[in-house]
């Protein structure tokens, strides 16, 4: 989000520079600088004890890829309180253990997402409302039924990687 107006008091902002930030937002009368905001939100690709990952299906995100579990972060809860969270509201799964792997800027949304890796041990779903579907895949099978090259995708092959890595 890029202010041009002041969200506290209303008056127009100005281009200031700010340090090495370059030109930034500026409201005189508040004398306070807005820098641009953005959500953030989390992503996780969920990880049985049998190499499987969870992938499901969200019409409203997709008709033609599958997904992996995502989520906004809300005020007052850690990132990885959030993919607990999600993993249980989406899956009905339970966290065993969630490992970082990267963050993905997602221009398009003016999102920042925080890709995990979430181990729980496989028992039958329990979906939410807003998952169609969703079933358990090989993970070394999962990047074809992903978009190529999103963020799915990307969190996907990169646990891949890992896994090989690690032999």
């Amino acid at each position: 989000m890029h202010f041009n107006y002041c969200p506290y008091c209303g008056t127009k902002t100005v281009d200031r520079e700010i340090g090495d930030e370059g030109m930034v937002p500026y409201c005189e009368k508040c004398d306070f600088p807005l820098f641009d905001m953005f959500s953030t939100s989390i992503i996780t690709a969920v990880v049985n004890e049998y190499g499987e990952i969870a992938l499901l299906r969200q019409n409203y995100v997709s008709t033609s890829n599958y997904v992996c579990v995502a989520g906004y972060i809300k005020v007052g809860e850690s990132a990885e309180e959030t993919v607990m969270r999600e993993v249980k509201e989406e899956l009905g799964q339970d966290a065993e253990s969630i490992e970082f792997i990267r963050s993905y800027p997602y221009e398009k949304k003016q999102m920042l997402m925080l890709g995990y890796k979430t181990t729980v041990k496989k028992k039958d779903f329990s979906l939410s409302g807003e998952v169609d579907s969703a079933e358990w895949v090989r993970l070394e099978d999962a990047p074809a039924l992903l978009r190529e090259g999103g963020i799915a995708w990307q969190l996907v092959r990169a646990i891949i990687e890992e896994r090989r890595a690690d032999g």
